[in-house]
């Protein structure tokens, strides 16, 4: 579902592959501008509002957070891309080049069902080429691939709206290719009076080598984030 937040949480992701643990890290994005990323991404490390960010209206205090997060910003390998368009010999000579130059070990797209796919018969083969594509690139270069994908309309039909990993939009060749599935899930984005409101539900759908379950967050969106409830 379009503004439930999967590229607040792959951005979130990203910031703790590369921010936290200093691992270099890609983020492709077909839907976000390089400003809307990085902006996002002061949201989350400096705990500003991203609308006061985007208006210029950040307070002393917010101003100062930002000042402290930036630098620790800066020095960690985290390289954004907003690319018009995306194919997999596209990405494969970026990931090949940035191995080399920087050691790349991870690698975001968001999102799947935006990238140019090599041509079949039907859309629903065509992406079934694309994650075949990414998984045999993710093998040969020895790195993760994490996808951001869009979901059908399939939980809006449902009493309880949550999603299920077979409303993978368009193909069930994410689902076999994954090797983990999480489903993101917010009763508020259905029911603004829910008594769940600004909490969000990580849904492990599938999870080849170990459990899967549902990790319950916060959802901080106007700091671009997802927190850990304790934190919150």
């Amino acid at each position: 579902r379009p503004a439930i937040g999967k590229s607040t949480l792959g951005l979130g992701l990203a910031r703790a592959a590369a921010i936290k643990h200093g691992i270099p890290t890609l983020f492709e994005s077909l839907e976000m501008g390089h400003e809307e990323m990085t902006n996002s991404i002061l949201a989350a490390e400096a705990r500003v509002g991203l609308h006061h960010i985007k208006q210029g209206t950040v307070d002393d205090a917010g101003m100062a957070r930002a000042a402290r997060a930036t630098p620790r910003i800066a020095a960690a390998p985290l390289y954004l891309n907003d690319c018009a368009t995306l194919s997999l010999p596209i990405l494969r000579g970026r990931v090949r080049h940035m191995i080399r130059t920087v050691g790349l070990r991870i690698v975001f797209i968001d999102y799947l069902q935006l990238m140019d796919a090599p041509k079949a018969e039907n859309r629903q083969a065509e992406v079934s080429k694309l994650t075949r594509g990414l998984k045999l690139m993710a093998k040969e270069f020895g790195i993760v691939i994490v996808i951001l994908a869009q979901l059908n309309r399939g939980p809006e039909q449902r009493t309880d709206k949550k999603p299920m990993v077979s409303d993978l939009r368009e193909s069930g060749a994410i689902e076999q290719d994954a090797d983990m599935v999480i489903l993101l899930h917010r009763e508020d984005a259905y029911d603004k009076e829910s008594a769940r409101a600004g909490e969000a539900d990580f849904i492990v759908g599938k999870h080849r080598a170990g459990p899967t379950g549902v990790i319950t967050t916060a959802a901080a969106l106007h700091y671009a984030s997802f927190l850990d409830m304790a934190a919150a």
